[in-house]
């Protein structure tokens, strides 16, 4: 576990025994459709047809982008704000190329400040069964392509909070270019489109959404027993915002790559023989190593 993360008061370690004990709990609560365990980039469950409905929370498993259903829990409601909020969640739906067919709106005087809000939610795709992407697909040798993020994606807020303090926000030091506000705020890219254009001609294997825990807990997801990965750190820039972080708390390579995207907010797995076509039709995207026999990620 990043030691500056745990430092921020969040236990990657608490939370991984949770999805463990979570998993048992949910294999007492099962169909016959369910498709796969607990613990992928998606859960899947079979319609019939060869196809499966996919459920997640910020999945890769191959499937089309159907429909999304947002929760949002406020201290009180104030209707523009929350018309704001889900106007947010309308321009992601439409990048991603699916509906909001619905959600709730919670209000919680007394559990809540007045002025803050929680917001979850989660889309469920299709994908025909033999056309999901996962470890199953992946071979020694095959390449690494990365996407770039936008920026912190919404993840390590915590350890940033500790280290960019409130009335620094609306400072822009010279490295970022924009104020701290407008880095943190800065809206996650949405990879749908592109990544399924790519995986509907067959040039995926697997895809690893570098989301919490970074690229030491994601990538590693996606690659099956006896296979780890060599990450080339030099093979792009990192965006200034992790260097501001990584001074400001003292952080070390491990604590970075094991809790932020550095810059790379999807990785995919592609065939050698694929890596130019996808290079050329990903905009942006950069080869950043390889699967090599081993466990775990290698940052050279």
């Amino acid at each position: 576990m990043s030691e500056a993360y745990r430092s921020s008061g969040v236990d990657t370690e608490a939370a991984a025994k949770a999805v463990t004990l979570i998993a048992d709990l949910a294999a007492q609560a099962r169909r016959p459709e369910v498709a796969g365990e607990v613990g992928g980039f998606a859960g899947l469950f079979s319609i019939g047809g060869g196809r499966l409905l996919a459920a997640a929370t910020d999945g890769v498993a191959g499937a089309e982008p159907l429909f999304f259903l947002d929760y949002l829990a406020v201290g009180r409601v104030v209707p523009d704000d929350v018309a704001s909020v889900v106007e947010g969640i309308v321009e992601g739906c439409r990048l991603a190329g699916c509906a909001l067919l619905g959600g709730e709106t919670a209000e919680h005087p007394g559990v809540m400040a007045d002025d803050r809000f929680d917001l979850a939610g989660f889309c469920v795709g299709i994908v025909d069964g033999e056309q999901v992407l996962g470890p199953e697909r992946v071979r020694p040798g095959d390449a690494l392509i990365g996407l770039p993020s936008s920026g912190l994606h919404a993840n390590g807020f915590s350890l940033v909070r500790t280290v960019v303090t409130s009335d620094e926000l609306a400072i822009a030091p010279p490295a970022l270019g924009r104020t701290f506000a407008d880095e943190v705020l800065a809206p996650c890219r949405i990879y749908a489109p592109e990544v399924l254009a790519l995986h509907r001609d067959r040039l995926v294997h697997a895809a690893a959404h570098i989301t919490g825990g970074g690229f030491l807990e994601n990538v590693p997801r996606v690659l099956p027993a006896g296979l780890g990965a060599r990450i080339e750190r030099g093979a792009w820039t990192e965006p200034p915002i992790f260097e501001e972080i990584r001074r400001r708390a003292a952080a070390t390579d491990a604590d970075m790559f094991g809790t932020f995207n550095m810059g790379i907010g999807m990785v995919l797995v592609v065939g050698p023989d694929e890596v130019g076509t996808v290079l050329t039709r990903a905009a942006g995207s950069i080869r950043i190593g390889e699967v090599v026999p081993g466990s775990g990620v290698r940052i050279d």
